[in-house]
């Protein structure tokens, strides 16, 4: 079902450049759009695109507004009302409430009737479900879960027992939510002893999880990611980890045990942050970059991935790295003195 511009520019406080009755449908890129779709310029690589482009409107930023063959929704953040747009003219697969008459339930706290439970699902003992919940085909829910209320859980996915999760969440495929944490202890013989992991995961509300994302129990409290965390595929969530509001974590990245995240962190791919650790809030890390000691004042960080080396000698390298301003001031002493004798 399609929207008119003028529709969107109210809904979204964007100033519209064009026929307020024109009606878009989808959205669709610069290149490939046409009558009917909405485009947006966000990134100013793609800037070129925007002279041939034959979408009905495209949403930009007031720069690029002049220098466009269409009409245009003049947005602050054009990636954002794009998202919203998109959301709009794409919406989700409608709910269809219902239990399948594969799914397994247990003695359950509470399936309200307007939940979706798939084929092959099972839900254990005191498991209590907010309304209009989906749980995907083949998705176990252990024993005492608490989901929140419009949270969708895909297909495949595991959730422990002792898992709370928030509303309006989206957890995506292949998911393990409440697995063990990494916790040991070492005999003099070399033998490891299993620590019981005890705890739980607490997750907020508007939370997403990727595909295949691990996120351990708690130790002894909980595992806690705040309202509004972004995850992304591959990613892992050691035991006690606590990541604040609306911080955003890249694939295949790695945060180790009882460290704590602030609010509003974004965190590049294979990026890997030791235990036991403080990352501020307003943090920016680079992709590739290991984390090894706390952050305590936000900005952005970066330290791409170097070579493997033996650990002595790259401890060496590292500190010498630190010393690399004080080296070039020094050298560039010494420079002016013998250009200033010979």
């Amino acid at each position: 079902m399609g929207m008119t511009l003028g529709l969107l520019a109210v809904r979204y406080g964007c100033e519209l450049r064009g026929d307020p009755d024109s009606v878009v449908d989808r959205v669709a890129t610069l290149t490939s759009a046409g009558p009917g779709a909405i485009g947006f310029l966000a990134n100013p690589v793609y800037r070129s695109q925007l002279a041939d482009t034959q979408a009905t409107a495209v949403i930009l930023g007031t720069a690029d507004a002049d220098n466009c063959p269409v009409a245009v929704l003049i947005a602050q953040e054009p990636y954002a009302v794009y998202a919203r747009v998109a959301a709009d003219l794409h919406p989700s697969p409608p709910l269809r409430p219902g239990i399948h008459a594969s799914a397994v339930l247990g003695n359950v706290a509470c399936v309200p009737a307007s939940c979706q439970i798939g084929p092959g699902a099972v839900l254990g003992d005191g498991v209590s479900l907010g309304e209009r919940v989906s749980i995907g085909a083949s998705t176990v829910v252990g024993e005492g879960v608490e989901i929140g209320a419009d949270t969708r859980i895909s297909a495949g996915v595991v959730i422990y027992v002792g898992v709370r999760l928030g509303s309006r969440c989206l957890i995506h495929s292949g998911a393990v939510i409440g697995a063990d944490g990494f916790g040991f202890a070492r005999e003099r013989d070399g033998s490891q002893i299993k620590v019981p992991q005890i705890g739980g995961v607490v997750i907020g509300d508007d939370v997403e999880i990727g595909a295949c994302t691990t996120i351990d129990r708690g130790a002894l409290g909980d595992t806690f990611i705040a309202d509004g965390v972004k995850l992304d595929n591959q990613i892992q969530v050691g035991h006690n980890v606590r990541i604040g509001a609306h911080t955003v974590i890249a694939g295949q990245a790695g945060v180790s045990g009882s460290t704590t995240i602030g609010a509003r962190c974004t965190i590049g791919g294979r990026v890997a942050i030791a235990g036991h650790l403080v990352i501020a809030d307003d943090v920016v890390i680079g992709g590739g970059t290991g984390v090894p000691g706390s952050i305590l004042t936000a900005g952005v960080y970066a330290g791409g991935g170097t070579p493997a080396d033996t650990l002595q000698r790259w401890r060496k390298n590292m500190v010498r790295f630190g010393q690399l301003d004080e080296i070039a001031r020094r050298l560039r002493a010494v420079e002016k003195r013998i250009n200033r004798d010979s």
